[in-house]
């Protein structure tokens, strides 16, 4: 054997030697002040220091989740939702052409001129309060920017008559597959405005 070869030999009994006396005095849990600790001893580039702390913060960092407007697939697709809603509620016995409420019987037999409006602005509504960049304006502005009641007021909708069309939705968001975290959320915006839909027919409902 050369000279070289005992050397190297003998290196690499030395270097087995070290590591195996480390991993005897090396706790078993490392921690990343552990590692940049260690790095900090062995002179290594601030640079190196600073990737670490930033690969952390970025760990511990909570990745914000998307909108509800970004998970149902954006203006084109909530405009799709709206326009085959829109059209079901035309047609349901309870809600639309054959409603036993006059109001409603009426607007969806005389003011159908007026629906293609009517789904415009129930898109920029629902692409507004999902978080979308759009704005809906009320042409009948409520007490605050989404709200309904004054749109409604006249068409005098029940309570029931509300549930009938929210579950009109429901069946809507069925038929385009849209998953059941975001059919909630969707069912859920457009029940928290129960009170100003129906607002018209409370009132009605009062003894004068």
């Amino acid at each position: 054997m050369s000279v070289q070869s005992s050397h190297s030999a003998s290196s690499r009994s030395v270097v087995r030697a070290k590591v195996e006396d480390m991993s005897q005095t090396v706790p078993t849990s490392i921690t990343r002040r552990n590692v940049v600790a260690g790095l900090a001893l062995a002179g290594a580039p601030v640079t190196v220091l600073m990737a670490a702390d930033s690969a952390h913060a970025q760990d511990t960092q909570t990745v914000p989740g998307k909108s509800l407007y970004e998970r149902l697939g954006g203006v084109f697709a909530i405009a799709a939702v709206v326009d085959h809603f829109s059209d079901a509620v035309v047609k349901n016995p309870v809600v639309g052409q054959k409603s036993k409420n006059p109001q409603l019987r009426e607007w969806h037999t005389k003011n159908l001129a007026r629906l293609p409006g009517l789904k415009f602005m129930r898109t920029l509504w629902v692409c507004n309060v999902s978080g979308g960049p759009f704005q809906f304006a009320a042409t009948k502005p409520g007490k605050t920017p989404l709200g309904l009641e004054e749109a409604h007021r006249d068409l005098r909708i029940s309570p029931a008559e509300f549930d009938e069309v929210a579950a009109e939705l429901g069946r809507t968001l069925d038929f385009f597959k849209i998953p059941q975290r975001e059919k909630g959320e969707v069912l859920a915006a457009f029940a928290a405005h129960k009170d100003e839909v129906t607002a018209g027919y409370a009132a009605a409902a009062k003894p004068r």
